[in-house]
């Protein structure tokens, strides 16, 4: 199984689609994972860059809206949209964390139809604040859908639950089975992101979370899956911690980020 590495914008979000495809076809990457809504590009200049550059597409997009119907009515729309790139799915931050589960079912049964109609996978992040924001809330929704695929942060579990989710197996084999895509960021029990990967204080954390993003590859090996999808994805401020009483960030994430797509070519086995 093939591995493809695929760059966020996240800490490049000023640059121009083909400045940031420019940057990342130098760096190495398989392809880019773009937050959709943001760009003013059209869909059709972005996929005409990244043919160019030979660079594979993930599309992100977020619901937004003040109700449940406004979320659904969002991912429609933003997913019809990120279905011009021709990505190899859609990655979305699906719902709010206070919907109750009959109002997230038919927002996650919506995308579902959707798949169903234009073929393009979508995958629901595990994030806070989005439905999908905790270990036990995402396995009562795997259980109602089964067919539902994730792209799998447990940065944002960690965080939420204060904890290395070791008190929570069925739910973290639940999440692995259904894992499409990894964000490969590295948290805490007191955060979504330790401050630097490469500090030997965040040693076990790095190692947890490796052998967890292994696991989900041993997992679509075993389908005979002929790719995967990987994005390093260490955030600017203020994820970033900064720097004492300065404002500035404890550290550059483009360049985290870059000792991480190298560590990941090592580590993920």
């Amino acid at each position: 199984m093939k591995i493809l590495f695929t760059k966020a914008n996240w800490e490049l979000s000023d640059l121009s689609v083909s400045e940031f495809v420019d940057r990342c076809a130098a760096a190495g990457y398989d392809g880019t994972e773009i937050y959709l809504p943001a760009r003013p590009e059209r869909t059709r200049e972005i996929r005409a860059l990244h043919e160019a550059a030979n660079l594979k597409i993930v599309s992100h997009i977020a619901t937004e809206g003040a109700t449940p119907d406004e979320h659904l009515r969002s991912l429609e729309a933003r997913y019809l949209r990120a279905v011009e790139l021709q990505p190899l799915f859609v990655n979305s931050h699906t719902g709010k964390d206070f919907f109750s589960l009959a109002d997230s079912l038919r927002i996650f049964e919506a995308g579902e139809k959707l798949v169903s109609e234009y073929g393009v996978p979508l995958l629901h992040e595990t994030h806070r604040g989005r439905a999908l924001f905790s270990a036990p809330a995402t396995l009562e929704y795997l259980r109602q859908l089964p067919d539902l695929r994730l792209t799998a942060d447990f940065s944002h579990w960690v965080c939420v639950h204060e904890s290395d989710l070791s008190d929570q197996p069925a739910a973290m084999a639940a999440a692995m089975a259904a894992a499409g895509h990894i964000h490969g960021r590295v948290g805490f029990d007191e955060g979504p992101q330790i401050s630097d990967p490469r500090n030997p204080a965040h040693a076990p954390w790095l190692e947890r979370f490796t052998g967890w993003w292994n696991q989900i590859l041993d997992l679509r090996r075993a389908e005979s899956r002929e790719w995967f999808t990987v994005t390093p994805e260490f955030g600017p401020a203020p994820y970033m911690p900064l720097l004492g009483k300065s404002p500035e960030p404890a550290g550059d994430a483009w360049e985290v980020n870059t000792w991480m797509l190298q560590y990941l070519r090592n580590q993920l086995i």
